[in-house]
């Protein structure tokens, strides 16, 4: 049996078991359910803070070119007699994956893996002969990721194994998201040809008044965890010594001062109102938000979208709770947002992130209209800009 290391999950468990969840003679709850109880595991994970354990079984060389039933069965008769009764076994792909959720675990480290993994193998070694047992290809998936880090597990953002069930969703929605995608393409073209006096106008602000090149470029963090190159007009000074952004960020984040209840009259704003690098042509173009017009090639290039979230910083998405990189996954990150039209930089942090999972959640072509429609006003009235 050949074991391959690749973590991210977490799970809780709590479910009665119904006659009518099982799919077929081995005992394996169908495809729909598993997927709904990894998803459920997840937002358990979230609140819980106890990671769980997905390991998955990769039978595909059994079932070709036809089934081997009677290993599956034994398979299936292993993992009743090796699992917790909170623990979760079903079909991850139909017929050809098998998925075990180990939920509410003290850790999820390589440790509780290659302990779970030698039972696994011991047991499954006294049932079916060693040319089938070589067929069966088994990973360990941890949720949160953070459990995965340094396990050569992909970018390190999200292993993707573990939303099966946003990634079908997204498919499954295929039109809208295409339809949205046409809007952006439309949308960022005219933008361009629109606001072409501007970006020339303010290109040469920034060149002539101060050194250093036009555009400044980050990377950013957008949809699943990719990084892509974030691009704006420049309005800091070139050269600086060190980076208060990434204090102030980080203290905000593990404080979220408001969200804890301290009795300030404002809540702090997710940006420095008082920061030294800006300059003086910086500073009007950040208020007006003229700074974010080279965005739109980032949504040409389809990085971004006209509408999403804001896109993160690496060192703020490092230092994000679970449930705050929830409004990474499905949708690309935007230009505007929720946020940006309801307080911008005045609300706090958390206030911030459940707008964009609202957003999220709420998705829709008319809602992405509306948010464009209030935008000019948030840019006009400019609360919360800095």
């Amino acid at each position: 049996m050949k074991e391959v290391s690749s973590t991210k999950i977490k799970l809780v468990k709590s479910h009665s078991v119904k006659p009518d969840v099982f799919d077929g003679i081995q005992g394996f709850y169908n495809e729909d359910y598993f997927n709904r109880m990894l998803s459920l595991e997840r937002k358990r994970t979230q609140r819980s803070r106890k990671p769980f354990l997905m390991m998955l079984l990769d039978i595909s060389k059994l079932v070709n070119p036809h089934p081997n039933l009677v290993v599956i069965n034994s398979i299936g008769r292993v993992l009743d007699a090796g699992i917790r009764e909170t623990d979760v076994r079903g079909w991850y792909r139909k017929g050809r994956v098998i998925g075990v959720l180990f939920t509410e675990l003290e850790s999820a480290c390589v440790a509780v893996r290659e302990k779970i993994f030698a039972k696994l193998l011991l047991s499954l070694a006294a049932e079916i002969d060693r040319q089938d047992l070589e067929k069966i290809e088994v990973t360990f998936h941890a949720f949160p990721e953070d459990q995965d880090k340094g396990n050569g597990n992909g970018n390190g953002h999200f292993n993707m194994k573990l939303y099966k069930d946003l990634l079908e969703g997204n498919t499954n929605n295929g039109l809208s998201r295409k339809m949205k995608r046409f809007m952006d393409i439309v949308g960022s073209l005219l933008a361009l040809i629109l606001f072409s006096p501007v970006i020339l106008a303010v290109a040469a602000a920034v060149k002539f008044t101060s050194d250093g090149p036009v555009l400044f470029r980050q990377e950013r963090i957008g949809q699943w965890g990719e990084t892509f190159t974030f691009l704006k007009f420049r309005s800091m000074q070139a050269k600086q010594a060190e980076n208060p952004h990434k204090a102030y960020i980080e203290k905000l984040i593990k404080e979220n001062q408001s969200a804890n209840g301290t009795a300030c009259d404002e809540a702090p704003v997710f940006k420095l109102t008082d920061d030294p690098r800006v300059t003086p042509v910086g500073r009007f173009i950040r208020k007006t938000s003229l700074d974010e017009l080279p965005q739109l090639i980032n949504v040409l290039r389809g990085e971004m979208s006209l509408v999403g979230p804001r896109p993160p910083v690496l060192y703020e998405f490092e230092i994000y709770d679970v449930w705050h990189r929830m409004r990474m996954l499905t949708v690309k990150p935007g230009i505007t947002g929720l946020w940006q039209v309801y307080g911008r930089s005045s609300t706090n942090f958390d206030e911030m992130v459940r707008l964009d999972l609202k957003y999220v959640t709420d998705w829709s072509l008319w809602q992405d209209i509306k948010i464009i429609l209030r935008t000019p006003w948030a840019v006009i009235a400019g609360k919360g800009a800095y």
